[in-house]
C-alpha cells in the first residue's frame, strides 16, 4: 500500500501528490502548432487527452505534431511560391503589396495545416 505524505499550510494538511514527468525531448520547445493541438485536445477530445496524459504519451504527441506542422509549413510555402511566384522587385517598390501577398500565402498554408494536423 502506498503511503501518502502531507505538508502543513496554515491550518490545513495538503497531500504531497506529484505526477511523473515525461522525458520525451525535454530540450524541444513546443511552438505554436503544438500548443494549438494541446488546447484542441483539452477542449474537444477530453477522453483522448486524458488517455495520452495517463499513458505519458501526451508530450510525444504534441512535439511530433509541432514538428510535422513546421515541416509541412515549409513545404507548402515553398510550393505556393513556386506555383505563384512573386517578383522580388515588388518588395522594394511596393512593400505593402508584397507583405499582403505573403501574408495571404501564409494564411492559406496555415489553414491547410490546421485541417490536416491540428483540428483532427
Amino acid at each position: 500500500m502506498v503511503e501518502i505524505t502531507y505538508h502543513k499550510e496554515g491550518d490545513y494538511f495538503i497531500p504531497d501528490l506529484y505526477l511523473e514527468k515525461e522525458d520525451y525531448k525535454n530540450d524541444y520547445i513546443i511552438g505554436k502548432y503544438g500548443h494549438l493541438r494541446l488546447e484542441y485536445l483539452k477542449k474537444h477530445k477530453k477522453a483522448e487527452y486524458t488517455i495520452m496524459f495517463m499513458n505519458k504519451t501526451l508530450r510525444k504527441h504534441i512535439v511530433e505534431t509541432d514538428r510535422q506542422a513546421k515541416k509541412r509549413f515549409e513545404i507548402l510555402m515553398k510550393q505556393m511560391l513556386e506555383r505563384n511566384p512573386i517578383n522580388e522587385n515588388l518588395k522594394n517598390t511596393d512593400s505593402l503589396k508584397w507583405t499582403g501577398i505573403m501574408n495571404n500565402y501564409k494564411h492559406l498554408v496555415e489553414e491547410t495545416i490546421y485541417k490536416e494536423l491540428i483540428y483532427v
